[in-house]
C-alpha cells in the first residue's frame, strides 16, 4: 500500500512504550470507520509521506476494504475536530504461508505534524481490537527494512521479527 505496513500481536502488552500524555493529540482523537468523504485527507496524506498522488489507488482501496461489508476488512481513521490525521487499513487474512488465521496491517500512516501525539498509537489499538473481535489473536505486517520510521514505530508498540522470511526475485530477463 502506499503508506506503510506494520502489525503487533494482539493483546501483547508486554514490552509495549507509550509516549502519552495528558492533553496529548490522541486524547483528542476519535477512531472511526472511514467515510467517502476522509478521501481527499487521506491522499494528501499519503501524497505527503510519499511524493506520489496516488488518486485511482485510494479510490480503488476504499472500495475493497470500506465501500463493501466485508467481515474481517478494516479501513480507519483517525479524526481530530473533523479533520482526518491519519489511517490504518488491515484485514484478517486464513491460512497463508501455513499460518492460522491472523490480521494484517496493510498500510498505517499519520499526518507528520500529528506524530508522537499518540495518533498512531491509537490507531494500531483500534484495528487490533476488530481483529480481536473478528477472533484472531496475532497480527502481521510487512514494510521496507529501510522505513525507519515505521520500523521505530512498531517495534515501540511491541512488535518484533516473525517466523516468516520475505523472499523476492527479478523477473525481467
Amino acid at each position: 500500500m502506499g503508506a506503510t505496513r506494520a502489525g503487533r500481536g494482539a493483546g501483547s502488552g508486554v514490552g509495549r512504550r507509550r509516549a502519552r500524555s495528558e492533553g496529548d493529540l490522541a486524547a483528542a482523537v476519535a477512531v472511526r470507520p472511514v467515510r467517502r468523504g476522509d478521501l481527499d485527507r487521506i491522499i494528501a496524506i499519503d501524497a505527503t509521506v510519499t511524493g506520489l498522488e496516488k488518486r485511482s489507488y485510494w479510490r480503488s482501496i476504499y472500495q475493497r476494504y470500506a465501500a463493501t461489508a466485508e467481515a474481517g476488512r478494516q479501513f480507519l481513521v483517525a479524526d481530530s475536530g473533523g479533520r482526518v490525521v491519519g489511517f490504518v487499513i488491515g484485514e484478517v487474512r486464513d491460512w497463508e504461508f501455513g499460518s492460522p488465521p491472523c490480521g494484517w496491517v496493510f498500510a498505517i500512516n499519520v499526518q507528520p505534524e500529528a506524530r508522537l501525539g499518540g495518533v498512531g498509537t491509537r490507531l494500531l489499538d483500534a484495528i487490533c481490537a476488530a481483529f480481536r473481535r473478528a477472533g484472531v489473536r496475532k497480527v502481521r505486517t510487512m514494510l521496507s527494512r529501510d522505513n525507519t520510521l515505521i520500523l521505530s514505530f512498531f517495534r515501540s508498540q511491541g512488535m518484533m521479527a516473525g517466523p516468516f522470511i520475505p523472499l523476492e526475485m527479478d523477473i525481467d530477463h
